[in-house]
C-alpha cells in the first residue's frame, strides 16, 4: 500500500508539472492572436489562424502519439514532447525578428506537436495511476495546475508585450513602427519557455516514473464504443468553445467596453483563464470521496486564491478581485447541485455556459464583460469530466488509443475560432458568441445521454 501511495505521489507530481507546462503554452498561443493581429494588421479571421495552426496538430498527431506511447512508454513520449516544444519556442525568435506571419504559424505548429505528445500521455496516465472512483478528482487537480499556467500566460502578454505601447483600439490605426515594437517583445517569453522545458526534460530523464500495469483484456478498436466517440465530439465542442471565447476576449472587450484598452483587456482574459483554475480546484475535492464538511472547509482557501489572483493580474484592483471572488462563490454553490457526480455537474455547467454566451450576445458594457469572463469558471470541470466519462469502463490497454482519438478532436480549437472570427469581421463581435453557445448545448446532450450509450 505504501509503495502504491508513493507511486501515486511521484506520478501526480511529475504530471502536475507537465499539465502546467502545456497549459501555459496553449493559452499563450491563444492570447497571442491579439498582438499578432496588431503586428501584421490582420483581419480577425486571419489572426485566429494562429489558434488553427496550434490545434491542427491534434488530429494529425494524437492517434500516432497513442501508438508512440505503446511503443516507447509514457516517459520517453513526454521527453520527446518537451524537446519539440523547445524547438517550436526557439523558432519564434526569427519569426519575430523578420517579422514573418508564416514562420509564426510554423513555430506554433511545431510547439503544438510537442504539446500533443504531452497531453495524449498525461490524461490517461493520471486516469489510470489511481482508483477509478477518484479519476475525475485527479484530473481536475492536474487541470487546476494547468489552469494556474493559463492564468499567468495572458497576464504575461499584457505586461511583456502590450504594456507601454498604447496601441489604439482600432487596429487599422496601428502604425508600422508600433507593430515592429510589439514584434520585438515577442521572443523573450518563448526563449524562457524553451530553456525551461529542456530543463524539465532533463529532470524527467533522471527520475523513475511509476509504470502502469498492462491491461488484461483483448485490445479492441475504440471506435466501437459510442460513449468514447461521442465524448471525443464533446471535446471538439468544448475546446472550440473555450478557445473561441478566449481568442476573441481581448479584441471584443477593447471594442465593446468603454475605457478598456488592449493591456487591460488582456488582464481580463487572464481572469477568464483564472476562472478555470478556481473551478478545477473546486472540482479536485468535489469529485473526491472526502466528507462534505471537509469539502466546505477547502472552499475557503480556494476563494482566497480567487481574491488574490483576481486582484494581482489587475495590478491589485481589490474591487475586481472581490467581484471575481463572488462569481467564484456562485460557481461553487451551483457545483453543489451536481452532488459530486461528473455527468450531472457537466450537464449543469454546460447549460450555464450556453446562457452566459447568449447573454454576452444580447447585452453590452460591464454586464457583457462579466458574463464572458465568468464562462471560464464554468468551463473548468468540462475537459476532465468529459475525458473521465469517455474512458470509463475501458481496459487499461485501450486507454492510449482512446486518448489518441479523444485528443484528435481537440481540433475544435482550430475550427471554431476562425468561424467566430469570420462572424466578428462581418456581423460584429457580439454575434460570434452564439457559436460557442451551440457547442455547450451539445456537451449538455453528452452529459445527460451520450455518455451512457454503450455497445455490448
Amino acid at each position: 500500500m505504501e509503495k502504491r501511495n508513493n507511486n501515486l505521489l511521484v506520478g501526480m507530481t511529475v504530471f502536475g508539472a507537465i499539465f502546467f507546462i502545456f497549459g501555459f503554452a496553449t493559452t499563450f498561443i491563444i492570447t497571442l492572436s491579439a498582438p499578432v493581429k496588431a503586428i501584421f494588421n490582420l483581419s480577425e479571421f486571419a489572426a485566429q489562424l494562429l489558434s488553427s495552426a496550434f490545434f491542427l496538430a491534434y488530429p494529425l498527431m494524437s492517434i500516432p502519439t497513442g501508438k508512440i506511447i505503446d511503443r516507447m512508454g509514457y516517459k520517453w513520449t513526454v521527453v520527446a514532447g518537451l524537446l519539440l516544444m523547445a524547438l517550436g519556442s526557439f523558432i519564434f525568435i526569427p519569426a519575430a525578428r523578420i517579422p514573418s506571419f508564416p514562420i509564426f504559424l510554423l513555430g506554433t505548429f511545431i510547439l503544438a506537436v510537442g504539446v500533443v505528445f504531452l497531453q495524449v500521455a498525461a490524461n490517461p496516465y493520471v486516469t489510470a495511476i489511481g482508483p477509478d472512483s477518484t479519476a475525475s478528482s485527479r484530473l481536475n487537480l492536474t487541470q487546476a495546475l494547468n489552469s494556474v499556467a493559463t492564468m499567468v500566460a495572458p497576464w504575461l502578454i499584457s505586461v511583456a508585450i502590450f504594456r507601454g505601447l498604447n496601441l489604439p483600439a482600432d487596429d487599422s490605426l496601428i502604425t508600422p513602427e508600433q507593430g515592429l515594437m510589439a514584434a520585438e517583445r515577442v521572443p523573450l517569453p518563448f526563449i524562457m519557455m524553451g530553456f525551461i522545458v529542456i530543463a524539465v526534460a532533463i529532470a524527467i530523464l533522471a527520475i523513475k516514473l511509476p509504470v502502469l500495469e498492462k491491461g488484461t483484456g483483448v485490445k479492441k478498436n475504440v471506435w466501437k464504443y459510442p460513449h468514447v466517440v461521442l465524448g471525443a465530439f464533446a471535446i471538439f465542442a468544448y475546446v472550440g468553445a473555450e478557445v473561441g471565447n478566449a481568442g476573441l476576449i481581448v479584441n471584443y472587450l477593447k471594442n465593446a467596453v468603454e475605457g478598456v484598452d488592449a493591456e487591460m483587456a488582456s488582464t481580463y482574459a487572464a481572469i477568464y483563464w483564472g476562472g478555470a483554475m478556481i473551478g478545477r480546484f473546486f472540482g479536485s475535492f468535489m469529485f473526491s470521496e472526502m466528507k462534505q464538511t471537509k469539502k466546505l472547509a477547502y472552499m475557503f482557501p480556494v476563494l482566497g486564491l480567487a481574491f488574490i489572483s483576481g486582484s494581482f493580474v489587475t495590478d491589485w484592483n481589490w474591487s475586481i478581485g472581490l467581484t471575481f471572488t463572488i462569481v467564484a462563490l456562485v460557481n461553487f454553490v451551483i457545483m453543489q447541485i451536481g452532488t459530486g457526480k461528473a455527468a450531472r455537474t457537466l450537464a449543469i455547467f454546460a447549460l450555464v455556459t450556453a446562457l452566459l454566451d447568449i447573454t454576452t450576445t444580447f447585452t453590452t458594457g460591464h454586464i457583457a464583460l462579466w458574463t464572458v469572463i465568468s464562462i471560464g469558471l464554468f468551463n473548468s470541470i468540462m475537459f476532465p469530466n468529459i475525458f473521465s466519462l469517455a474512458v470509463k469502463d475501458l481496459d487499461k490497454a485501450e486507454l492510449s488509443g482512446a486518448s489518441g482519438l479523444i485528443n484528435s478532436l481537440i481540433i475544435g480549437g482550430a475550427v471554431i475560432p476562425p468561424i467566430m472570427g469570420g462572424i466578428a469581421d462581418n456581423f460584429g463581435y457580439t454575434w460570434a458568441f452564439l457559436v460557442p453557445a451551440i457547442c455547450y448545448l451539445y456537451i449538455f446532450y453528452y452529459a445527460v445521454r451520450g455518455n451512457f450509450i454503450r455497445k455490448q
